[in-house]
């Protein structure tokens, strides 16, 4: 009688055996301490086909430990090789796309990112690797105008002193291309609409600063401890840092309550405050002219600038220029009149 075959207790029967012996073996790695109920619990078979899959793994010289008690389990011994990451077919074609909506350049197997998609995808098995492979050669992803991709030891060396609790020094390069040091504590790595950015303490400037970390030109980690605050939130400092210190003040009255135009308002344009039947929004900008004419264009009520001189200013001449652009076509403004280019004379 065959000593291997189906049981008919268990529900992944017609998966093959080495395909449930490694995903046994990726539960292992991943909850050291799991019992043979929760494994067979994550594997959806029976406890009896839990234990087995574990012996296959054994038998395969992966050195799976096993310790009995109320805090006992299954866990990998030291010095266990791993097995290859295995992906399923959505999660190779997903990690493709994604790959190539935050990195166009990835198409090239030249680029960095491309070249480390390039192994991924011929690590994979046939035909996932087929799918992902012809998903990348025949997505055309449009160039980014405006790339900014940090440099990964850069990146990596914030992350680890983040992780550590360790202050960095950091040379920064500036949107006007001066360079200077900083000794920050580093709180958070934020990645925003394509843009990876520093969350810090900057004890050079004695302040909360966000340092957009492509143009980190290096960074170090010291042995010096640092505490962050409690209860951050990076992602809602982060966004609130964005709308506050810049040159150009603003302060903008809505004429409509708050719940109604705070969907409209990111909080890069400032801090939304009620006011009455109405609501204030008072923040800054660099750029009053973007400031005017992509977002404040974009909320559907009425406004009236009451601070930010700049603002009001680049608020008037976007008015002129769509006042202008309605307006009555004259004569010489239509196509084919006497006296105008290619009109019968």
């Amino acid at each position: 009688m065959p000593t291997t075959g189906t049981d008919p207790t268990d529900p992944t029967s017609s998966t093959s055996p080495t395909a449930r012996a490694l995903r046994a073996l990726e539960i292992l790695r991943d909850r050291p301490g799991v019992t043979s109920e929760q494994l067979a619990e994550r594997l959806g078979v029976t406890d009896r086909a839990a234990r087995r899959y574990v012996a296959v793994l054994r038998e395969a010289g992966v050195p799976v430990e096993s310790e009995r008690g109320p805090y006992g389990g299954y866990r990998l011994g030291r010095g266990a090789r791993l097995a290859p990451v295995s992906f399923t077919q959505e999660e190779a074609l997903g990690l493709v796309m994604a790959v190539l909506d935050g990195r166009p350049a990835a198409t090239d197997p030249d680029d960095l990112v491309g070249s480390a998609l390039g192994k991924v995808v011929r690590a994979l098995p046939e035909p996932i690797g087929r799918q992902a492979a012809a998903l990348r050669a025949h997505a055309a992803a449009a160039p980014d105008p405006y790339p900014a991709h940090p440099d990964p030891a850069v990146a990596s060396t914030l992350v680890e002193a983040i992780a550590a609790r360790r202050r960095a020094v950091i040379t920064y390069r500036g949107a006007g291309g001066s360079e200077w040091q900083a000794e920050v504590d580093p709180w958070a790595v934020v990645v925003r609409r394509s843009r990876w950015y520093l969350l810090c303490h900057s004890h050079r400037a004695d302040a909360v600063r966000t340092y957009r970390i492509d143009r980190v030109r290096a960074a170090e980690r010291t042995t010096v401890p640092f505490d962050p605050p409690d209860g951050l939130d990076p992602v809602a400092v982060l966004e609130h840092h964005l709308g506050t210190g810049w040159a150009f003040r603003t302060r903008v009255l809505f004429d409509a309550p708050l719940d109604r135009v705070a969907p409209w308002i990111s909080p890069t344009m400032g801090r939304l405050e009620p006011a009455g039947e109405r609501c204030l929004l008072e923040g800054s900008t660099r750029n009053p002219a973007m400031y005017a004419g992509e977002w404040l264009a974009a909320v559907p009520f009425p406004f009236r600038i009451l601070d930010g001189p700049e603002l009001r200013e680049a608020v008037a001449a976007l008015a002129s220029r769509f006042a202008a652009a309605a307006g009555p076509a004259g004569a010489s403004d239509v196509p084919g009149r006497a006296g105008e280019p290619g009109a019968p004379g």
